[in-house]
């Protein structure tokens, strides 16, 4: 009996350091488990990088396909409006722009610092007298000093007739600023009627496939009422793009007509101040 509990006490002190042993290589296993990191963690670790990169690519790649889809849309618009009246249309805006265009260049190398040439004139007069005068009109641009080189050619035959002189030439220069403007207002004019007859057009197709078939599909009439609003609204767009344009140039018209009835008026009173006219 007490070698048998003899055996059971040693067998019981020689498994303990084993069982020790286990016990430390299983938590060496647990903790390089939590340590090493594993292929998935990897993978999740580098899926943030491709998903911080891919949306700048694709929002380019949708901005790239929203400009050519804008483009692409103009041109099958343009193609189902019909090409005769269409390019009708386009014709009347690209001939309106180019005379506004024409005219905003023309009105603004027109304007000029009338207060400055009227101060430069006066000097002149002081100075060099009606000649020295007359050489700085001569060399300043613009309707106004045109008029005042007009009324110091006058001014030997009295106070009315550089009067007359100034208020006949300003026609003139009214004249040369309002040039073009017909035609703007004619192709402002003509773009809806163009877009119109285009719209009477296509709903006449449209009656036509009826007359033909005796009924009619809506795909069939869809098309030529959608070309009957494509010509319409074309036309409507460019009588308001050329409206502003021809606003403006109005404006600046208007603006520069009363800066020479003004300066005409000083430009009087410089010469009997400096006793030019006799």
């Amino acid at each position: 009996m007490k070698k048998l509990i003899f055996i059971l006490g040693l067998l019981v002190f020689i498994s303990n350091p084993f069982l020790a042993q286990t016990d430390t290589n299983e938590n060496l296993i647990i903790d390089s488990s939590i340590i090493e990191p594993s292929p998935e963690d990897d993978e999740q670790t580098q899926t943030p990088e491709i998903q911080e990169v891919a949306p700048a690519e694709i929002q380019q790649e949708e901005i790239e396909e929203e400009n050519t889809s804008v483009t692409q849309a103009l041109k099958l618009k343009f193609i189902e409006g019909g090409p005769l009246f269409m390019s009708f249309v386009l014709i009347a805006l690209i001939l309106g722009l180019a005379l506004s265009i024409e005219r905003i260049i023309y009105l603004n190398l027109a304007t000029t610092n009338s207060k400055q040439l009227l101060d430069d004139i006066e000097k002149a007069l002081s100075n060099g007298g009606e000649e020295a005068a007359k050489e700085v009109c001569r060399n300043t641009r613009g309707p106004v000093a045109s008029i005042f080189l007009q009324g110091l050619e006058r001014s030997s035959e009295g106070v009315e007739m550089v009067e007359k002189s100034v208020i006949a030439y300003g026609g003139v220069q009214m004249g040369l600023l309002e040039r073009g403007l017909s035609w703007i207002g004619l192709f402002i004019a003509l773009a809806p009627m163009l877009g119109f007859m285009g719209t009477v057009i296509g709903m006449i197709q449209a009656f036509d496939i009826i007359e033909l078939k005796g009924e009619a599909k809506p795909d069939e009439l869809a098309g030529g009422i959608k070309v009957a609003l494509i010509t319409t609204v074309s036309g409507l767009i460019v009588a308001i793009i050329l409206q502003i344009f021809y606003n403006y140039i109005v404006s600046k018209i208007d603006s520069l007509v009363n800066q020479m009835e003004d300066a005409s008026i000083s430009l009087i009173d410089v010469l009997v101040k400096h006793n030019a006219i006799k």
